[in-house]
């Protein structure tokens, strides 16, 4: 509001308008019209003390509406919820706030005090942890520094669990696991078990650079493990490391591990674990009390603010979840045959000598050559005598001498003549055993081929 006493007081102290302007924060045309209207109606300095500003202005302006503020004050609450939505933004809003003062009749506020205005607010009511995140836009990953330790009750023999924490920055929501070792499968298993704990999927992944999961990471290019981005397609999200050396990026996630290592870790230093289960259920018992803390600053907890603000937001499950897949590349043997570590499996014999990606699963053995895929087996649990092979992987000449046996040879020769059974009966019976007389009973095929040929 224009300070009208002060106008008056400067002006009875002989200041020009404009050192008046200056002092007072108002225009010259403001003072010039004060002055004018306060000379008409017959007011001058002194006033006494009870006449206010408000009162001035009353007897310069009766026509003029009593507004302290004639712009319209934005919904600062409405703003807030709205920039936690995707893609919405200040400048978004602010337009949205002009076109809706332009329909009442109202003066907005120029764009830059809508923005300084908003954040003041967010300030006061220490809301700008959201203004940064969105909710269900990401997910941060990462490992402990510290171990729990566990004791084998037999042998006495001292392990330690790995402990993997992911967190969502919007609420702070977090999973913590813990694990036996941190290689891929485990490291996979641990996103899978996040996303069903969490009951649904962000837009974005940021783990650090470690191995099990990105291969490379540079100012120019990001190479990611196969098995984490094939995952990661299967949910639907895209894997945005952190950049080599700015734990900020992750920050959230450090925090989370350093606060999960004195919630958790510390907290069960001086109990005895006897098994990896022991390990983890107290591990989950922890994470429910660490979620449903009080926080300090704010009202509720990261469960409450998750589900009240965040889990809206988060993408929706698949029908089944991610059964983690491990990659490796191997050269295709003469005797057409992969293995994966415990068994040998068939692929089409015309590979030999190529390079082929080899996808293991609990329950599949895939084979690709190029991207597509060219042999799938079903995965043996237990060590087997013999390869698993399919015919079609075979060449004609193998197939034929698996298809080998006295049935075969006499049910062929009665498609050729009774003389050809009785010569191919007379092979069969010719040594102690049938399959002595395999080796003339298929030379004796051959020679039928080349003359149905000619």
């Amino acid at each position: 509001m224009v300070n009208y006493r002060e106008i008056l007081r400067l002006h009875s102290l002989n200041y020009t308008q404009r050192q008046i302007a200056a002092s007072v924060h108002s225009s010259r045309n403001t003072i010039s019209e004060v002055l004018h209207l306060a000379h008409e109606n017959g007011l001058s300095w002194p006033l006494d003390d009870s006449v206010s500003n408000e009162t001035v202005r009353a007897l310069l302006y009766p026509d003029r509406p009593d507004a302290g503020n004639p712009r319209k004050e934005p919904d600062y609450s409405y703003i807030h919820k709205e920039l936690a939505r995707p893609g919405v933004n200040l400048t978004l809003l602010w337009t949205e706030y002009c076109s809706t003062c332009t329909a009442e009749g109202n003066i907005p506020y120029m764009y830059s005090q809508f923005c300084d205005k908003y954040r003041r607010w967010a300030r006061v009511t220490k809301a700008t942890m959201r203004i940064k995140h969105k909710p269900g836009e990401a997910m941060q990953v990462d490992w402990a520094g510290t171990t729990i330790p566990y004791q084998d009750p037999v042998t006495g023999d001292t392990y330690s669990a790995y402990v993997f924490a992911a967190v969502l920055p919007c609420s702070c929501y977090a999973y913590v696991e813990a694990c036996e070792d941190m290689k891929s499968t485990n490291w996979l298993l641990c996103h899978v078990h996040a996303y069903e704990y969490f009951g649904g999927v962000t837009r974005l992944l940021i783990p650090d650079n470690l191995k099990t999961g990105v291969l490379k990471n540079t100012r120019y290019d990001t190479i990611l493990n196969k098995s984490y981005h094939e995952m990661a397609e299967y949910y639907e999200t895209a894997i945005v490391p952190a950049r080599v050396l700015h734990p900020k990026d992750k920050s959230l996630a450090e925090g989370t591990v350093k606060f999960a290592t004195t919630w958790i870790i510390a907290a069960l230093r001086n109990r005895r674990f006897f098994s990896l289960d022991e390990v983890r259920r107290a591990v989950a018992e922890k994470l429910e009390e660490l979620n449903r803390y009080p926080f300090k600053k704010r009202e509720g907890c990261r469960y409450s603010a998750y589900s009240d603000e965040e889990k809206a937001f988060m993408k929706p499950l698949p029908l089944a979840p991610y059964e983690p897949a491990a990659w490796s590349t191997a050269k295709v043997p003469p005797d057409y045959l992969i293995s994966d570590g415990k068994n040998k499996y068939s692929v089409p014999f015309d590979l030999i000598g190529e390079e082929v990606d080899i996808r293991l699963t609990k329950e599949m053995v895939e084979v690709f050559f190029h991207g597509s895929r060219v042999a799938s087996h079903k995965r043996a649990s237990k060590q087997l005598r013999n390869p698993v092979a399919q015919p079609e992987h075979m060449p004609m000449e193998h197939r034929r001498y698996l298809s080998y046996n006295a049935d075969e040879f006499i049910r062929w020769a009665q498609t050729a003549g009774h003389h050809t059974v009785s010569a191919v009966e007379k092979f069969l019976a010719s040594g102690r055993e049938p399959e002595q007389g395999y080796k003339s009973c298929a030379g004796l095929a051959r020679l039928g081929d080349k003359l149905v040929i000619v």
